[in-house]
């Protein structure tokens, strides 16, 4: 069982309050290839209304936001997770996706290995 510190507590307590969204990320196996041009991660983004962000399980320092503009776009993109992590792991949605997370379908992905170890994000 991985424990937060309080820093990390408070962001994730800040971030589930201030959304309607879930976000989870859990560990898992698997191999997966980073992808073209991920987003740059933010060490610690500040969601906007109309951002999705969400509480992080099982996790250390990784961050999920999608801001209202790239879900207004609808397109796809490379979400970046770093957050405060000493790594990073990339997640790829498609424009199916980012409009399904839009309307709150929940949507669920691997994200690239990195560090020997990959996540499951989990939006909405």
């Amino acid at each position: 069982m991985q424990t937060l510190d309080r820093r990390e507590f408070t962001v994730a307590a800040v971030l589930a309050a201030l959304s309607g969204v879930t976000i989870t990320i859990s560990s898992c196996g698997g191999s997966d290839t980073p992808t073209s041009n991920p987003t740059p991660p933010s060490p610690t983004p500040t969601p906007s209304s109309g951002d999705k962000s969400g509480t992080i399980s099982g996790n250390h320092g990784h961050v999920a936001v999608i801001t209202a503009a790239r879900l207004s776009a609808g397109s796809g993109f490379d979400l970046d997770i770093q957050g405060t992590a000493t790594h990073t792991h990339t997640v790829t949605l498609s424009a199916a996706e980012v409009t399904s997370i839009a309307q709150g379908t929940r949507v669920a992905k691997a994200s690239t290995t990195n560090d020997a170890h990959s996540h499951t994000v989990t939006f909405n």
